[in-house]
């Protein structure tokens, strides 16, 4: 019975790229499968994706043990005092750090699991046309030139891209391009299948049902008639590291204070979903400032584990400036119709669940919309935006100055 059940579990994960473990709030996420389902004829290539933190070190079954228990050697260190904001910051570790270690300890129990996850870098083999690769090209850089309003980006729809009237796919071959301006433009491809983009001699790849908003130092109005009520946020705070690597502009903390996010919820009202680093300083200013400017109402703590495919974390998990974890932190804003008996019918969001993941890329956030939206009110299917977006998913709106920084498409 034990033997069918992990079998059932792994047959969901390979088809969905979601692993639930049993009697735990842990669940392992495969961001390249969640990724993929949202393309039809191209694909995201997971030997790209899972770029670093894939090579264990010492790739053995001593690796697999959890790196907080070993201990190192460290000569002539002097022992730090915390002040008082890194004591809150410790405090707050050690609340959640049982939590964690519960977690690792339920994937390195799943040997089968961690037995596709040492083959997670494969898999690139595919009979579609193209696949999806992040080519360096400064969004940011481009949108600041004198030039910028008047770039424009050329939809390629293909046969079966445009829906019929009753929603499914035409069986008659059918060929459009559509030229829209790419900067401050709400960009859509309204189609059942990818759409192919060219933008400047490269090409990107628009999921199906998606579009995306790329601004240029403004604020839109709003990029949706009716709002939305699950609302992803992942803003490029201010961090020395990100700074020093060069890979994004940051954002100093306080501007986001303006960021108008009424604007964007739906009527019925929104879960909104912010991604913080561990800074202390940087929980406080959320807590006391963001989220009261905003007007949303803290409701849970959601925890990303990152490992390796071998199982390990990807550093100690004491370590204090490199912990192995990020924080989603999610609250309700209410809309303008949104009341108490509509939010008191959702399901309870529980604190402190735990998902683990490989990473991707510098900064770069798992796929978490779906694991989400059995907590998102009004709607159903819900309506979905990511603002500071880096990435594109299917039945998503992507705002932001690089939403299309991991969309490029190359032949293999």
């Amino acid at each position: 019975m034990a033997d069918s059940v992990t079998a059932d579990r792994l047959s969901t994960f390979l088809g969905t790229g979601i692993y639930r473990f049993e009697g735990s709030n842990t669940v392992f996420i495969d961001p390249v499968r969640v990724l993929n389902r949202s393309y039809t004829r191209f694909r995201v290539l997971p030997s790209v994706y899972y770029s670093r933190f894939f090579q264990s070190n010492n790739p053995t079954e001593d690796s697999r043990v959890p790196n907080h228990s070993r201990k190192r050697k460290r000569k002539g260190k002097k022992i730090h005092t915390l002040n008082l904001r890194e004591q809150a910051a410790d405090e707050r570790h050690q609340k959640v750090k049982p939590l964690l270690l519960e977690a690792h300890g339920s994937l390195l129990g799943a040997r089968d699991l961690l037995a596709l996850m040492e083959t997670l870098r494969g898999g690139d083999e595919f009979s579609g046309k193209e696949w999806l690769q992040n080519v360096e090209q400064s969004f940011v850089e481009l949108g600041s030139v004198w030039q910028a309003p008047l770039y424009e980006i050329t939809l390629n729809c293909n046969q079966d891209d445009k829906p019929t009237q009753d929603g499914g796919c035409p069986f008659v071959n059918y060929s459009e391009q559509r030229v829209l301006p790419v900067f401050n433009n709400l960009v859509v491809n309204e189609a059942c299948s990818d759409v192919e983009a060219e933008l400047l001699n490269n090409k990107y790849i628009i999921p199906k049902e998606s579009g995306f908003f790329m601004y240029i130092f403004i604020l839109p109005a709003a990029v949706s008639d009716c709002g939305f009520n699950l609302i992803v946020i992942d803003p490029p705070w201010e961090n020395s590291s990100a700074y020093q690597k060069m890979k994004y502009p940051t954002l100093p903390n306080r501007y986001l204070l303006s960021l108008p996010l009424k604007q964007f919820v739906h009527a019925k009202g929104a879960l909104v979903a912010l991604w913080v680093t561990n800074k202390e300083k940087l929980r406080v200013f959320v807590e006391k400032e963001l989220f009261p400017a905003w007007g949303v109402k803290y409701e849970a703590t959601l925890n990303w584990l990152k490992v390796k495919t071998d199982g390990s974390l990807i550093s100690e998990l004491d370590l204090f400036h490199h912990r192995p974890y990020e924080c989603l932190l999610l609250g309700y804003c209410d809309g303008d119709t949104a009341d108490s008996e509509c939010l008191s019918r959702l399901r309870p969001v529980l604190h402190d669940q735990v998902f683990i993941s490989v990473p991707g890329d510098y900064s770069r956030k798992p796929p978490v919309g779906e694991l989400l939206r059995e907590y998102v009110p009004g709607l159903e299917p819900p309506h979905c935006l990511e603002l500071f977006a880096r990435e594109m998913i299917a039945g998503w709106t992507s705002w932001g100055n690089e939403p299309l920084h991991f969309q490029d498409s190359i032949r293999p």
